[in-house]
Order: C-alpha cells, then structure tokens, then sequence
C-alpha cells in the first residue's frame, strides 16, 4: 500500500479543522500490517490492535537486534510556551515526514494524550494539520487502554493502604495477625502520601475526605483527608517511561511510598503486598503503541506523563525500540527546554544510558511576540490582533527566551537545531529576524512549513537536523548524583531556569534534609516541579526573568520511579477544567458512529 501524500490527497488546513484533516487522511491509512512490515518487525513482534493500531513485543525486538547500532537519536523541545502551545508534538511529526521525504528510515516517539487535556483546552497532542499521527480518534480516546490499566495499578494502592488502615484500627493485633497473617504496619493517618487518580481535570477533588460512615453509621473506611491527582501524574506512570524491561518495572513497583508509619519508616506497595498485583495491571502496558503519521510513517506512542508535575518524556523502552528500527529516531519531550529537555537530559538519559545527537528547540513567532511584550493568548478566547500584524520589534525582544533555552541545550554538550514552527499569520520580516538572531548565537534555524505541507514543508529542518547529527557530541549531565539535593536544585535554579538563588519553605527544607540524611540518596535523580509558562515560578514573568529567586514549597518522593520532586510555585497535581473546555465542541454522528470536534 503507497503511502498518503500532501499533494491533492489531504484537506487543506487552512480551511479545515485538524481532525477534518486526519479523518480524511484516514480513509487511505496504511493498515498496521504494513507500518509493522515497512518498519522492520516480524510477524510475531507486532500485537495488532484492529487493522491500524498495534504494540510492539519491545523484547522480542530488542532481543533479535542486541547487536545492530542504534540510529541518530533527536530530541524535540522547545521555548517557553503560551497556554496555546507551540506544536511540538507536530513538529516531531513533521519532522519524521520530512526524514522521510529526504530517503531517510525514521520513526517517533510521542506519549499518549491524558483524558484531561482532551476534555479541557489543550487537545489530545497528536500533532496538527498536515503533520499528525493517525487514527486519531481512537489514539485521543483510550487507545490500547494504558492509562486505564495505570489507573488501576495506582488505586489497587490506596485499596491497598485504605483497607488496612481500616482493619487496624477495627482489631487488636492477635485478631488482625489471625484474619491476615500479617502483623500490625501501624501507618500514621497524617503521613499518607498517595491520593486517588482519575484521568480528568477536576479541581473538585483536589481535596477529599473518604471514609465516612456509611448506611445506619457502619464504618465505611478510615474517615480522613485525601486527594485524587491527574492519572498521568501517577507514580506509575512515571515507572512505565522509565522502566527499561518488565524486570525493572517489577523491582521498581515493590518501592513506591504510600504512607509511613508513626515512627517514621517508609511503607511501600512491598509492605502492603500489593505490588506484584500492581504489576499485573500493567503488564501489557509495558509494550509500546504504534500507529502511523498523515504520510505513514511510524510513530511509537508509550507512557504519558505530564512534564510541569512530571518527568514528562514518552518511555526508554519506546526509544530503545525506535533506535534499533530507525535511521532517525525522533522523541519529544514536554514544555520547554527548561522543563523536558531537562529532565530528559538529566534524568532519562541516566536511566537508559542514551546519548542524544542533536536537539530541535520549537519556537513560534506567536510565543517570541508573547514574550516581547504582546497580550497573552488565552485558550478558548480570539487570539489578539497583534498577533496578526508585523511587529519585528516584539519578536527581536523575544528572542531573548528563545536564545535561553538554546542555551540550555548548548550546555548538554548536544548541538540544537531552531526550528521556526510557522504560522500563515508570521511576515518574511519576523522570519529573517530569528534567523539573523540565532545565527548570530552559533544555531542552526530552518523555517518549517509541516503544519501546512507536511513533509514536504519540513525538508529545511530535515537537512538541518541531519546535519546536525554529525556533529560531534560530548553530552554531559548538568549534575552528579551524589551531589547533596539542594546543590542539584540550586544548579538547575541558577543555570537552566537563570534564578539567582532557591528559597526554601520549612517543610521543604526538612524534608530535604533527612533525604540528603539518606546513605542511598545518591540514587535518587531529581525531578522539578514548575510553571512551563515561565523560565521562572512565576508564570506572569515572560521572558528572561531578571532578579528572582526561586522557591521550594514542598519535596515528594517517589521511590519507585527513583527520584525526589522539588515543587515550585503553586502547581497542583491535579489541573482544573476551565469555563469553556474542548468537551463542549466534541460529538458523535449517530449515523455514522465518527467523532467530531477532537483536535
């Protein structure tokens, strides 16, 4: 089956919507078969999901081709974003179909969409236009049910923590040991650290109580105070991208912290014995995802992890998988080079002992205009008038951002690569001006026009990316871990986000304390809690924040992924659903069973 092309064989963006656009594509997707054959997998390797989704048995793979070099490994980021986002997602898309055009094996790695930002503002991070992975209707909901069998696995925990909590308070330590053969965890009820998760925003159940009592007063539970978190936030999850195999998932599920005893010892899903049915739920959540670009490429969809609450990258295993197929394997990573593409750095890397050839940093002239001085775009709302007209002076003083988070990438050794995602509304003048300024700055720049043409409209960044990756790279980790926690967090504070100093709260610092206490403390990466809106914990500072310093509310744990969370500012994990979310444009054609409105 010939693959599907832009010339006259896709709607045109500019007058359709994004899933008009992918609907229509779909109707001469290649089936599953093909993308798996074309790919490079065996029959047996491929888990078909239908005729167009599939999974990957990732060992099976990894197993046959132990030996074979790994292909060019990019990593997509990009600026600091307005609430819009600055496509991201379909620039590595675009990219891929580019490689593509160019003669190039390449592949994706993208994480699944959480049911959250679908039903709320952000859309179901497929890409857009003529640079999206299809189907998109089954990938935006559900798909092969991972985040689903997250779910479960996290709140078989609190099931876990909740009814135990409740026996040993209803019976005396004989009678529990008889009932259970398990002896007495004496969990203090104010040091519970799980929450429930559910894979919507819903700011109604960021504080909960449970356990009240029930019909005629019987005792339902352990009444307290407890939470529901965003799904993709999960601990879980988090193990899910960095797992490398089943066995590490494994050990890494028997350490995740639930609550602590009242002498202050840690109780893990091993304490409580539920890990290894935990672990179940997910088992077949281990293999990644595949589905196909709009000209059919293969894309790798696995894990979906925010990155302002979490280590927001798609899996190891995904990348492992993609690098063994692919000339080029292309893997983003969320929010903006200060957020993803320094947790990649820093923490995945680690974890997979992968090295990145080269790095696209996304920006817009829409994001540059928002930090040179233009009214913030606000989802749900017309975008401002000035976003529509030339104005060279707002994008130069944007640049300023952009230059940063070039910055950034500069300082992991890896060579970055501009890409000017462009909009229809962008003037040749604001063009040359981002050319001229990171040129200037030692950067490539390639104009890329994906969104409108596809491949054919990423050709300038393909041939800059493949230069790029023959560069020679000396990728080396902003910190050690055998750096005490502060030090990690005031290295980040200072040379990725350009803080002057990190402030603690009382909590915060004790708790920072007893972890760099810790003897194993050095095997703990860090992972950063922050605004993406911002380079600082501030989201209403655009820019380049001068003069600030940042602040650490609270420090969390999270044993089994194997790093702690610094929290900046005032970030929930749980988000909020706005007054005017996507679910309200979103429908069904009884007639046909095709959902509209998803983008």
């Amino acid at each position: 089956m010939t693959s599907v092309g832009t010339e006259n064989k896709t709607l045109d963006p500019k007058n359709h919507a994004d899933w008009e656009v992918a609907q229509d594509a779909e109707k001469r997707m290649k089936t599953i078969y093909a993308i798996a054959d074309e790919m490079g997998l065996t029959e047996k390797e491929l888990l078909p999901y239908g005729h167009y989704m599939g999974k990957i048995d990732y060992r099976a793979v990894l197993d046959r081709l132990e030996n074979k070099p790994n292909g060019k490994y990019i990593n997509v980021t990009a600026i600091t974003p307005t609430p819009l986002g600055e496509g991201k997602s379909t620039t590595t898309i675009g990219l891929v179909q580019g490689l593509g055009k160019r003669g190039k094996k390449a592949s994706a790695a993208i994480r699944q969409p959480s049911g959250g930002p679908t039903m709320g503002v952000k859309g179901s991070a497929a890409g857009g236009g003529r640079s999206q992975c299809i189907p998109l209707t089954p990938f935006s909901l559900g798909f092969t049910g991972d985040i689903n069998s997250i779910m479960n696995a996290h709140n078989l925990a609190m099931v876990a923590l909740t009814s135990r909590m409740q026996h040993e308070r209803n019976y005396d330590d004989e009678k529990l040991e008889k009932l259970s053969g398990m002896k007495r965890l004496d969990i203090d009820p104010t040091r519970v650290e799980m929450g429930w998760v559910i894979d919507f925003c819903c700011q109604a159940l960021r504080n909960v109580i449970i356990g009240i009592d029930g019909v005629n007063g019987q005792r339902d539970g352990y009444m307290m105070r407890s939470k529901f978190d965003i799904a993709v936030s999960s601990e879980v999850m988090a193990i899910l991208a960095v797992a490398k195999d089943l066995r590490d998932l494994r050990e890494r599920m028997s350490k995740i912290i639930l609550a602590y005893d009242k002498k202050g010892n840690p109780l893990t899903t091993k304490d409580f014995e539920v890990d290894g049915a935990m672990t179940a739920w997910i088992v077949e959540a281990v293999n990644p995802n595949l589905i196909q670009t709009l000209e059919g490429q293969p894309v790798i969809v696995h894990a979906g992890p925010f990155a302002n609450i979490a280590i927001g990258q798609s899996s190891i295993i995904a990348d492992q998988v993609g690098l063994k197929l692919s000339e080029y394997h292309v893997t983003e990573s969320g929010f903006g080079a200060d957020i993803g593409y320094e947790k990649f750095w820093n923490l995945k890397c680690h974890y997979s002992g992968l090295k990145p050839d080269a790095a696209v940093v996304v920006a817009t002239i829409r994001a540059l205009k928002c930090h040179g001085g233009a009214p913030v775009p606000l989802p749900g709302k017309p975008l401002p008038e000035e976003y529509s007209t030339e104005n060279v002076e707002w994008v130069e003083k944007g640049c300023a951002n952009l230059l940063h988070h070039v910055d950034i990438v500069k300082k992991s050794g890896v060579s970055p690569v501009v890409c000017i995602n462009a909009f229809v509304t962008d003037t040749e003048a604001e063009i040359a001006k981002v050319r001229e300024l990171c040129e200037a700055a030692g950067a490539r720049v390639a104009l890329s026009r994906h969104w409108e043409d596809g491949g054919d409209g990423a050709l300038e960044l393909a041939d800059a990316v493949i230069a790029a990756c023959q560069d020679e790279t000396e990728f080396t980790p902003l910190y050690t871990w055998d750096m005490p926690a502060r030090e990690r967090i005031e290295r980040v504070a200072t040379e990725v986000y350009g803080a002057d100093g990190v402030d603690y709260s009382v909590e915060a610092l004790r708790k920072l304390k007893a972890i760099e206490a810790d003897p194993k403390a050095s095997e703990l990466g860090m992972c950063m809690v922050k605004s993406h809106l911002s380079l600082s914990d501030n989201p209403a500072l655009k820019g380049v924040p001068k003069g600030w310093r940042l602040t650490i509310r609270d420090v969390l744990v999270f044993g089994g992924a194997g790093f702690f969370v610094p929290v900046a500012g005032a970030i929930s994990l749980m988000p909020g659903t706005g007054s005017n979310p996507s679910f309200r444009r979103i429908d069904v054609d009884p007639d046909t069973g095709q959902v509209k409105g998803l983008f």
